[in-house]
Order: C-alpha cells, then structure tokens, then sequence
C-alpha cells in the first residue's frame, strides 16, 4: 500500500460501502474473446475472499462496470455483492443513486478503480484508491495505491485495509481458526 497509511486508515474507519471497478480491478484488466463472440474473465480468488470477509463484517459492497457481461453479473451473485451496475460510464451519476438509496454520504464509500471513468468516483469519495496497474493519472489522484495489480489481490489489499481500519481484521480472519 503506498501513500500515507495514517491517512488511509482514518479514511477507512468511516466506510460503509465499497465499490469495485471490474476489468482491470478484480481482473488483469485484459479482455477475452470466443470464437462465438462471448467472452469470459478470470477472477482472484483472494479478491472473493477479502469480499466476502468486508461483507461478513457489515460493509455493502457493490460493482460499478462499464462493461456488461453475465459472467460479472454471476460473479457478484457469488460473493454475495448487493448492487450490481453494469454498461454504466457515468460512476458517479450510478453512485450518487445508490447513496440516494441508502440514505450514505461520499465520506462513507471506498472505492477501487484503474482508469479514466473511475477517476471522478475516486476523487470525491472519503477513500478512493487505485490498483498498481492502474493508470499514473489515475495513481496519481488516488488517495493510496494498492502494492497488488488489478485481478492479482489489490481487491483483497483494499478489502483488508477497511477491515483493518475498523478493527475487523483479526476478526475476519479468526472466524478459520
């Protein structure tokens, strides 16, 4: 995790609702194709973990996608991801509704992005941060950066940061011992 850890702790303690990118956050960021047109991703298995420990612990979690695929869409339904926004450019158009609903304030949302149309998101909310493979604009605007690439366990660095700075992360973790 880069930047300063104080700051991104503070930051932490007040989340109640953290929001994924897709294609570049909880994958590598590279898109495959079949010969019949569908496409599939590869998902992190630490990422899914440290979802459902955010989850377990009382944080909301949603995804915010510009993409639409069925494979994301079957992906949340298995983490247990509550708000599923897919083929939406305009994240901070989508957040604004989904804060509308449940009644929470920008300081509340943690956010984890890699490029352009995150950006806007990552820069209002009370923790915005941006994987390693990020874009450096985007790396550079961000409130902290994850030490892991996108699709490679930044989702789970960023899911333990929150845990952590809420005091939920020995918790989370005893819940296996």
């Amino acid at each position: 995790m880069s930047n300063d850890m104080n700051d991104l702790m503070q930051r932490g303690k007040h989340i109640k609702l953290a929001v994924f990118d897709v294609d570049g956050v909880l994958t590598d960021g590279r898109l495959y194709f079949l010969e019949d047109g569908s496409e599939f991703k590869t998902f992190n298995t630490l990422d899914g973990q440290g979802i459902k420990m955010l989850i377990a612990s009382g944080v909301t979690t949603a995804i915010i996608s510009g993409r639409k695929t069925p494979v994301v869409e079957r992906r949340a339904k298995n983490l247990g991801i509550a708000h599923l926004y897919q083929g939406r450019e305009d994240k901070l158009v989508v957040l604004d509704e989904l804060l509308s609903q449940l009644g929470l304030s920008y300081e509340q949302v943690a956010y984890l992005g890699d490029d352009l149309p995150d950006l806007p998101v990552i820069r209002r909310v009370g923790l915005g941060m941006a994987v390693a493979s990020a874009a450096g604009f985007v790396r550079q605007h961000a409130h902290g950066v994850t030490q892991a690439r996108g699709g490679e366990g930044a989702a789970r660095e960023f899911c333990e940061l929150i845990l952590s700075a809420q005091g939920n992360l020995e918790a989370a973790h005893a819940v296996y011992l």
